[in-house]
């Protein structure tokens, strides 16, 4: 029971992490029909930000002051390079962007250098959230915040007793990745804002008769879409590594998101968020061989057939893969995602 509590909590974490980082891509593609591939780079740039600014005025200020730095960084590049290539087509758009995201790493690393920073969060989220004590007798227990010792030591030898402590870093995660997606959702159904940026995209002549300004509008949606890496990038460095790879590692990882979860569909973003956090983590859990589950299912194989690398393997070294799998998946069954309405 305490193994899959935890795993379906870290699941839910890292699920949540990867929505944070995708919310911003899935903004702007449904709203401006850009794909950026420098989208996982300013989740980097925020990360590095964030790091600098938590050393001068603290961390808690730099959840803002980071989010609209990079905001910044990425409006200007929209009115600056993108904007200049958009009449051009999908291809120039993609080009430029795949150019972008090289030259923030180089600058990162001319920056900060090659090696990971020691980015720690704060005082208030450092420690656990809550324990779970699972107890063999008395079953499984939430204490909140760290597990007294001696309540995770038993003097009877006969008694097993397992404290997991969930991180207070995880715990914030999770809450303001579910406060990003109830605050964006809003903005975009509740709101003239999220009106005239959802009719700039399908209507941009009629919305400019009403008098607002669309490249305007464009440049504040792709502005605000890396503002949320920037965002992620903040919570994310700080729990996990601080690193140059940081980019690359979540980088495709992002595209799949948005893809099984349907181009442009903020819903389907979070719902294949967790799906992909969930699996991932418990298959990186399980020790099990390929052949073993596919024994278990009923599969029968040929003597030389179990003597093959590929049922050698176990779950967790085939874990990494299971993503992309999921994107095959969905590409031949369903192409327009779970939730999407537009075909990839």
């Amino acid at each position: 029971m305490e193994f899959f509590v935890i795993s379906t909590l870290n699941g839910l974490s890292y699920g949540l992490l990867l929505f944070m980082l995708s919310s911003g891509l899935t903004l702007i593609f449904s709203m401006m029909g850009v794909l950026n591939f420098a989208h996982a780079s300013f989740y980097m740039v925020g990360a590095y930000v964030g790091y600098t600014v938590a050393r001068f005025v603290g961390f808690w200020p730099g959840l803002v002051i980071v989010p609209l730095a990079v905001g910044l960084l990425g409006a200007l590049f929209e009115r600056t390079c993108l904007r200049k290539v958009r009449r051009f087509g999908h291809v120039p758009e993609l080009l430029i962007t795949f150019g972008l995201s090289y030259v923030l790493l180089e600058l990162v690393q001319l920056i900060w250098g090659r090696t990971a920073v020691d980015f720690r969060p704060p005082a208030g989220l450092q420690g656990a959230a809550f324990t779970l004590v699972q107890h063999s007798i008395d079953g499984l227990r939430v204490v909140l915040g760290n597990a007294p010792a001696a309540m995770c030591a038993s003097a009877d030898a006969a008694v097993r007793v397992v404290c997991s402590p969930f991180p207070a870093t995880r715990a914030f995660m999770m809450l303001t990745a579910v406060l990003m997606l109830v605050a964006i959702a809003l903005l975009l159904k509740r709101t003239r804002i999220g009106l005239v940026i959802q009719a700039a995209l399908t209507h941009p002549e009629t919305v400019e008769a009403l008098g607002h300004n669309v490249p305007r509008v464009f440049m504040l949606v792709f502005g605000a879409g890396c503002a949320l890496a920037g965002l992620a990038g903040v919570i994310g460095g700080s729990t996990f590594v601080t690193e140059p790879n940081m980019a690359g590692t979540v980088g495709s990882i992002i595209f799949v998101v948005v893809v099984v979860g349907g181009l442009g569909s903020l819903s389907g973003a979070f719902l294949a968020s967790v799906l992909i956090g969930l699996i991932q983590t418990f298959a990186v859990a399980l020790d099990h061989s390929v052949g073993s589950v596919l024994q278990n299912a009923g599969v029968l194989f040929s003597a030389g057939a179990r003597d093959s690398t590929f049922l050698k393997l176990t779950i967790s070294q085939v874990a990494p893969v299971l993503p992309y799998l999921m994107l095959v998946l969905v590409l031949i069954l369903r192409p327009r995602g779970l939730l999407g309405t537009r075909e990839t």
